[in-house]
């Protein structure tokens, strides 16, 4: 069995497995509102990075938020298109884009479409099956100008190159009052499994990268940063929730889903 092309990149793993970024594993009983009354307080994101709210990735990042308690990160794609992973969006949750406007007030808006990925598996991690963890959102308004549209790209990763990961999920493991404020870290691209066609890995030497939150967020790469995959799953470190691998699917081999589904909203993703 070729591990590097099933995915640990969905599920909710428990025990030695690596664990499911979104915060709907925890399973928090908050309704929605309740979720940004969370968000109000003290604010961080990715566990060992730094925070980097004027970055540019940080323009094509927001949040997507679930009526089950959920928070995730999501890639503006478009001024009504936000790319995240399938485990954020599936499941009859109702769920919200979310960002702050200019005076720093909470804005939620409503959704007029989502697509799952046809090729994703919920229960891939627990069976050791392939699937796809990526969603397209379609918003019922479009997001605000300051919004810049993320340029996607096919271009390969070998290991050891240095990617950005960003999002806007917890800084202190399971403490959902450490969200809400989009931070970055550098980590260098590894290959436990060999190289694969659907999946991305990071680990740095210390302990970070993704944690609750996160799914969803860009992995990019360059000084004008291109999205290379979107963040799915990360493992623990040291004992701890997060810190370790964090692991992303590409968006390069999903491009004809992308461009189609994208397509048939009236709007078309940057590829770079």
């Amino acid at each position: 069995m070729r591990a590097l092309d099933l995915s640990p990149a969905i599920g909710h793993g428990r025990g030695t497995r690596p664990r499911c970024l979104a915060s709907d594993v925890t399973r928090p009983t908050l309704p929605l509102l309740a979720a940004l009354i969370l968000l109000a307080g003290p604010a961080r994101a990715v566990v060992g990075g730094s925070e980097a709210p004027d970055a540019a990735l940080a323009r094509s990042s927001v949040m997507v938020l679930s009526s089950r308690g959920g928070v995730c990160t999501g890639i503006v794609l478009a001024r009504d298109v936000v790319l995240t992973a399938a485990h954020c969006a599936a499941g009859g949750a109702e769920h919200r884009v979310h960002f702050r406007d200019g005076s720093g007030a909470p804005v939620l808006v409503g959704l007029a479409a989502r697509v799952v990925h046809p090729g994703y598996d919920a229960g891939a991690i627990a069976g050791r099956r392939r699937s796809i963890d990526l969603a397209l959102l379609r918003t019922e308004a479009p997001l605000p100008d300051r919004f810049v549209p993320a340029a996607l790209t096919e271009a390969p990763a070998a290991a050891g190159t240095p990617l950005t990961l960003g999002g806007y999920g917890v800084a202190r493991p399971g403490d959902h009052r450490s969200t809400g404020t989009f931070r970055t870290v550098t980590l260098p691209v590894v290959e436990p499994y060999g190289p694969s066609r659907i999946l991305v890995w990071l680990k740095g030497p210390a302990a970070s990268g993704a944690c609750e939150g996160d799914s969803g967020g860009p992995i990019a790469a360059g000084d004008r940063p291109n999205v290379l995959a979107v963040a799915t799953w990360a493992s623990g470190a040291g004992g701890g929730a997060c810190g370790g691998f964090s692991q992303g699917v590409l968006v390069g081999p999903q491009r004809a889903w992308i461009t189609r589904v994208t397509a048939g909203w009236g709007a078309e993703a940057r590829w770079e």
